[in-house]
């Protein structure tokens, strides 16, 4: 095996263990990692476009439509006229998504400390730089 790819099989096992755990940690509000994608983008920046929140997820606009339909039918969202222009729809958190957007918040910051509590600050730090310096 080269080096650089037990480096990349090390880095697809740690992302699978953060994503088998992110499932696990939104089973209490019975929705998606998609899902709680779109609502933790609503809670940052309030309501917008169907358009505009698929720039954000980075998604197509179709995949956007049955994100937003999966919440409105757990009453996470709703959707709005568009004060702006009367043929379009705003999406915004209700009160509940707001509720439920803050403690996934939360859930996931204590997620985050559980998961990187192995590492020193140092490392944190270290690590930090690292995954920016791969984003880059």
């Amino acid at each position: 095996m080269e080096p650089d790819e037990g480096l990349a099989e090390a880095f697809w096992s740690v992302a699978r263990r953060l994503r088998h755990q992110t499932h696990k940690s939104l089973e209490p509000w019975g929705i998606t990692p998609g899902q709680s994608r779109a609502v933790n983008v609503l809670g940052r920046h309030g309501s917008m476009r169907l358009s505009e929140l698929s720039e954000h997820l980075r998604i197509a606009p179709r995949s956007t439509t049955e994100v937003v339909d999966g919440l409105q039918e757990r009453g996470l969202v709703e959707r709005l006229p568009d004060p702006a222009d009367r043929r379009a729809t705003l999406v915004a958190l209700t009160d509940s998504g707001g509720t439920v957007a803050e403690s996934i918040r939360q859930a996931r910051v204590a997620e985050a400390s559980r998961f990187f509590a192995a590492l020193s600050a140092e490392d944190r730090g270290e690590l930090r730089r690292i995954l920016a310096t791969l984003l880059d």
